[in-house]
């Protein structure tokens, strides 16, 4: 099968190497942020509030940093919102739904403004150039896909969608300006989401994605089980079903294979981020 390389993207300089990964992402505007502590936190520790640094590098090289304090999120989600201003949520929200912190929501100066609770098992956290957060949940969850103002409130849920069914584990999700894209468990339809729409389902034979990434008829699906896991699987769209036009093996910007790796799709992007989770590479469908 023949390969395709990814495209470094963007890097944590090297003065924040010390600092321990809590997580990673890229906003809807193609800026890397790292979420950074002092040190990894203890297995099994508490939920003791804690201090981190986001340290941010837009697509230009331009580095900012924004310290956020009494994070509460054990396994968190990060984002960045259009006014500057971020968003952290716990993945877990048993022990939040006490007193409603599992969401965090920091303005551009880093202070605490808002929290509230989305819901156990959050798989995906996106929010979109709006300010939207787009929540889609794994399978411990059955909530399937939510979007959530900034001040958390509910706005739509996807509920039992006509053609695709109900929602049981959200594998993919892609957030951009105007549209999202999903592909869930069980069968795996590519499901195109518009504000005010009904949702359109598309079949789709390519089973267990991790990402996918949509650009002018044309769309991408990373990963798959067991061997497909670095697998891009390639095909076009029609009214109501995604037909298959070839695959390739996705690779590091070097050609070597890729090792553990997180990923967030954006639009006609996948990014790819592989441990120690210093730097970003991407997957561009439009170049």
């Amino acid at each position: 099968m023949q390969t395709s390389a990814l495209v470094p993207h963007a890097r944590l300089p090297r003065t924040y190497h010390d600092r321990h990964v809590l997580t990673s992402t890229v906003d809807a505007f193609g800026t890397a942020h790292w979420l950074l502590t002092a040190r990894a936190p203890a297995p099994g520790g508490d939920r003791h509030p804690y201090d981190a640094l986001v340290v941010s590098v837009r697509e230009d090289g331009g580095v900012e940093v924004t310290e956020l304090s009494a994070l509460r999120a054990r396994f968190p989600h990060l984002d960045r919102l259009p006014d500057g201003g971020f968003v952290v949520a716990s993945a877990r929200a048993r022990r939040a739904d006490a007193d409603g912190s599992q969401v965090q929501v920091f303005d551009a100066l880093g202070r605490g403004t808002w929290s509230f609770t989305v819901g156990d098992a959050i798989e995906h956290l996106l929010a979109d150039p709006s300010g939207a957060l787009w929540v889609g949940h794994f399978d411990e969850n059955p909530a399937g896909i939510r979007r959530w103002s900034a001040t958390g409130e509910l706005r739509w849920q996807s509920g039992d969608v006509p053609g695709s069914g109900w929602i049981m584990d959200c594998y993919a999700l892609n957030v951009s300006d105007s549209v999202v894209w999903a592909c869930p468990y069980t069968d795996f339809p590519l499901l195109e989401i518009r504000p005010g729409r009904p949702v359109r389902v598309r079949a789709n034979a390519v089973r267990g994605a991790k990402a996918v990434a949509v650009h002018a008829g044309r769309v991408a699906f990373l990963g798959g089980y067991g061997e497909e896991q670095d697998r891009i699987a390639y095909g076009e769209l029609t009214d109501t079903a995604v037909e298959p036009a070839g695959a390739a093996v996705l690779t590091r910007p070097d050609g070597a294979p890729l090792g553990r790796r997180r990923v967030v799709a954006r639009a006609a992007r996948i990014h790819v981020q592989e441990e120690p989770f210093t730097e970003w590479a991407v997957l561009d469908l439009s170049g």
